[in-house]
């Protein structure tokens, strides 16, 4: 399959990071983890090496014993779904990664994608692929690195507004269906138009939760000063 175009690669707060070393990115990234471009520039630099890789993960995994479906070849859609949750994988590893002591010079054993390779194969021995019908995202909806910031914003937002935000972005329930859903369950009294104000109000704050250059990046935000 043909590595799908991100158009974040082109972004001039990417295309200005063209030059670090990958030591460099992930010293940033792990220095200064308010700032997403960091991460977002190791994604662009190796996007194209694990999508590649990703087909071959997914039928390894479509052909493990004890699969709970029967698909032979997996689609697209499940292909996109896996590449995403791999870089999932990598954002929150990332974070918990000690790189070896001294400068880039002096610790040439460590190799960014030799890592980023075997953590690949480390996520695909850990979950199971699900069926295509059962996979909401959408790679071009949200590209990874926007995913991992934007779940990152969410665990910002209150509990039940959280829900409500994610009822209604990922699953597309409507204001009667997710107040219905809440007074049956979570035996909560909300009318279809507090739901409305709530997804509006945890919109804004989610927005605003993200880092300033991911929302330059990916949200069209002039970057501020």
């Amino acid at each position: 399959m043909p590595t799908p175009h991100f158009p974040e690669s082109h972004h001039p707060l990417i295309e200005a990071l063209s030059s670090h070393s990958d030591w460099d990115l992930l010293t940033l990234f792990k220095l200064y983890p308010e700032q997403g471009k960091y991460f977002t520039a190791i994604f662009c630099r190796y996007t194209p090496i694990i999508y590649t890789l990703t087909p071959h993960a997914a039928r390894y995994m479509l052909h493990q014993p004890g699969a709970t479906h029967s698909e032979v070849e997996p689609s697209p859609l499940q292909i996109d779904y896996l590449f995403a949750l791999i870089w999932r994988y990598f954002y929150s590893e990332m974070h918990r990664l000690e790189l070896p002591e001294g400068d880039e010079a002096s610790s040439n054993s460590f190799s960014l994608q030799n890592w980023l390779i075997d953590m690949t194969a480390a996520r695909v021995r850990q979950i199971e692929l699900p069926p295509a019908d059962s996979i909401n995202y959408r790679l071009k909806a949200a590209s990874p690195p926007l995913w991992c910031y934007l779940e990152q914003a969410l665990d910002l937002l209150p509990s039940r507004m959280r829900l409500i935000v994610l009822m209604a972005q990922t699953f597309h329930w409507s204001e009667t269906q997710i107040a219905t859903y809440l007074q049956k369950t979570e035996k909560e009294k909300i009318s279809p138009a507090e739901v409305q104000a709530s997804i509006q109000q945890g919109d804004q704050m989610l927005e605003a939760a993200l880092p300033e250059d991911i929302q330059t990046i990916y949200l069209g935000e002039a970057e501020k000063a």
